[in-house]
């Protein structure tokens, strides 16, 4: 009978160690953060703008998201817009995004850059893009002030 209890806590060891074996390295994001990260459209702009720029300003990414959420020329987006939008990302969503590991954000000049778990989210943003909004994307990737036709 001791032998059977020691034979399944091999298999019961050698099973965990598969399991563990599988998951994915600490330096990879797992599918749920990248979802959480992508769940929002002003988070999804924001992974939009990093496909075209490195670093942005907060406040530069606040008029573009209010120019394209009240589809208006960035130069007609009022301080009110302006401001509603860049509270919700100072507040909310930046924070999710850098918690994930998707953003970096200085505090003092605050400038939003990469961080290390963009690649990843970006790559996923890229791969379903059109089907969540392409008018979105192009929207971001585009030019600050450039005309609208």
């Amino acid at each position: 009978m001791a032998e059977k209890s020691e034979a399944s806590e091999e298999d019961t060891t050698g099973a965990s160690v598969a399991a563990q074996s599988q998951l994915p390295p600490p330096d990879i994001l797992e599918i749920e953060p990248v979802y959480e990260a992508l769940g929002h459209s002003r988070r999804r702009y924001l992974c939009y703008t990093l496909l075209e720029s490195t670093e942005w300003s907060l406040t530069d990414l606040a008029t573009k998201i209010a120019a394209w959420e009240n589809d208006i020329p960035e130069h007609a987006v009022e301080t009110t817009q302006q401001k509603r939008v860049y509270v919700s990302l100072y507040h909310a969503h930046v924070p999710k995004l850098v918690d994930e590991g998707v953003l970096t954000f200085d505090e003092t000049t605050e400038k939003i850059t990469a961080g290390k778990h963009a690649e990843q989210v970006l790559a996923a943003l890229e791969a379903i893009g059109a089907s969540l909004d392409s008018h979105q994307e192009t929207h971001a990737r585009g030019e600050m002030n450039e005309q609208e036709s």
